[in-house]
């Protein structure tokens, strides 16, 4: 193995990929990553042998050949070269490294030891814009339960459906809800598909597509493509793949908890309800974090309230577009706070029943998001 290449390339494509590789001690090489070319590609890979990462990049190739070195040794090393052309060669049991004033060997294991990522075969992709399917995972990922009790509610739910052309994902803990709809840009073909990504998967896909600079690994192009097998989903974005198996079973039928009809329908300036809530927030019960939120129609404010017998009480209030009548709700302020952040949006539309009923978040105009609170029961 013998090839050529530019620092800055190399090391972006070992922060893509050098995540995954993590100290092992049943097997060492999960802490390597694998480096390999074959048809004139340098490809980078890395696994945890849930989640597999590979990568391209622009090398000048004069041999073919595959070796394994610690990641984080390879890339500590590499970003302190100056970015300038790197030469690497394997010899024998280490690859030789040398840079302008620098000759260096880092040992490695045999490419032969390294586990073999699943291969899916790239037909009918469904497509999305990669900045779209980045802020929905946003949007959802931070209401994922992480108890490990229901494995089914442990990942982000994706359902593909050609005939509305939307993605839509979700995710829950049971406390609270979070749905987020984009637009596909192209179907794999006609027939709705669901699957349950691990958390894990998707924190990942937006770390790697957070970091990507503008043509360093890959050409100008915002299309993320995404492939489904019965166990697997791969996700591929130009020179960069990542695979990851699914999680099997149920998801629960969200849609049964989604308020249908409201009794009062609340529209408040987003910034000034998170302020307010923060505020309140400090006087709430320890491990309960109670607020209350009530409703009043004749004065047109929203009025927020908290107690704690041993720090105080606090109690404010905002001016709201209020349709409907007056009515109140106690609920997790956090959980409120997780969902007012990700809304984006100047305007918050609140919609409620009962005060046992679970209330409606969602902005007045915009991306197509929905966030369900279940309410403290008094």
């Amino acid at each position: 193995m013998k090839f050529s290449c530019i620092q800055e390339n190399l090391y972006q494509g070992l922060q893509v990929v050098s995540h995954l590789a993590t100290k092992n001690t049943n097997l060492p090489i999960l802490s390597n990553v694998l480096l390999k070319i074959e048809d004139k590609n340098l490809k980078l890979i890395s696994t945890n042998l849930e989640i597999g990462v590979s990568c391209l990049v622009r090398a000048k190739i004069e041999q073919e050949g595959e070796f394994t070195v610690d990641a984080k040794l390879f890339s500590d090393f590499l970003s302190l070269l100056p970015n300038d052309k790197i030469d690497l060669t394997l010899k024998d049991t280490s690859l030789q490294i040398e840079a302008k004033n620098y000759k260096t060997k880092i040992k490695g294991l045999p490419a032969t030891e390294f586990p073999l990522i699943p291969q899916i075969t790239k037909t009918t992709p469904f497509i999305c814009q990669v900045s779209d399917f980045r802020e929905a995972v946003a949007d959802v990922i931070f209401a994922v339960s992480l108890a490990e009790t229901r494995p089914e509610i442990s990942g982000v739910y994706l359902n593909f459906n050609p005939q509305e052309k939307k993605i839509t994902l979700a995710a829950t803990d049971s406390y609270r809800l979070a749905e987020r709809k984009i637009s596909l840009t192209k179907s794999g073909g006609e027939q709705e598909q669901t699957v349950i990504v691990p958390t894990k998967t998707l924190q990942e896909l937006a770390r790697i597509l957070s970091i990507l600079k503008d043509e360093v690994l890959v050409e100008e192009n915002n299309n993320l493509e995404i492939y489904l097998t019965e166990n697997q989903i791969l996700f591929s974005y130009n020179n960069i793949d990542l695979v990851s198996r699914i999680i099997e079973g149920q998801y629960p039928d969200y849609k049964q908890i989604i308020p249908q009809t409201y009794k009062t329908q609340v529209v408040i300036e987003t910034n000034e309800l998170i302020k307010k809530v923060k505020a309140v927030s400090l006087f709430t019960k320890s491990g309960i974090y109670d607020i209350k939120l009530e409703f009043n129609k004749t004065n047109k404010e929203t009025v927020i309230s908290a107690s704690n017998t041993q720090t105080g009480e606090n109690t404010t209030n905002i001016l709201s577009e209020i349709n409907g009548e007056d009515n109140n709700v106690v609920v997790n302020f956090r959980y409120v706070l997780d969902g007012l952040q990700s809304l984006n949006t100047n305007q918050v539309v609140i919609e409620i029943n009962e005060p046992v009923n679970p209330i409606a978040i969602k902005p007045r105009k915009g991306k197509e998001y929905l966030y369900i609170v279940m309410p403290i029961k008094q």
